[in-house]
């Protein structure tokens, strides 16, 4: 590792600590040629492959869930932290099964059975773009499997 201020590569670790909220370590750095200090952030790289629906396979990259998730979070109660958290949970339940590939289905069934615990609009976000709805009624389905002793009328 280099200092980003003068690239000098002694470097010594002053501070670390868990970053819980992230799933990483975070580490206080001081060069040892310019005495700045500077954070860095350890995290596990997740080696898992992702089974595509045309039949491709794409390495799990964590940055697309993140986006996913805060694009169906999005002006609702749940917080850009509370997304991160469950980046994290998701990505820990993913090193706890130890698959090296894991289907573009069995994600989403995951992250949508945590979203639905956490906040129905969020929740039916993610389904319509996860499940790729076609009509309204496959819509008004996945809204009366929130909690189907609602009685939601439709006129279809």
């Amino acid at each position: 590792m280099k200092c980003p201020y003068c690239n000098h590569t002694e470097l010594k670790v002053t501070d670390s600590r868990n970053a819980v909220e992230m799933n990483a370590i975070r580490r206080r750095r001081e060069c040892l040629n310019c005495q700045r200090r500077f954070t860095t952030f350890e995290t596990v790289e997740l080696m898992v492959q992702v089974h595509k629906r045309d039949g491709r396979y794409e390495d799990f990259q964590q940055q697309k869930l993140t986006n996913g998730l805060e694009a169906a979070c999005r002006h609702t109660r749940i917080s850009r932290n509370q997304v991160h958290a469950l980046v994290a949970k998701i990505m820990a339940e993913l090193m706890e099964l130890g698959v090296k590939e894991i289907t573009t289905h069995d994600l989403g069934e995951m992250v949508m059975k945590h979203l639905q615990m956490l906040d129905s609009i969020a929740y039916i976000r993610y389904a319509c773009v996860y499940k790729r709805f076609t009509d309204i009624c496959e819509l008004v389905e996945a809204i009366r499997s929130i909690n189907p002793k609602d009685g939601i009328q439709t006129a279809i």
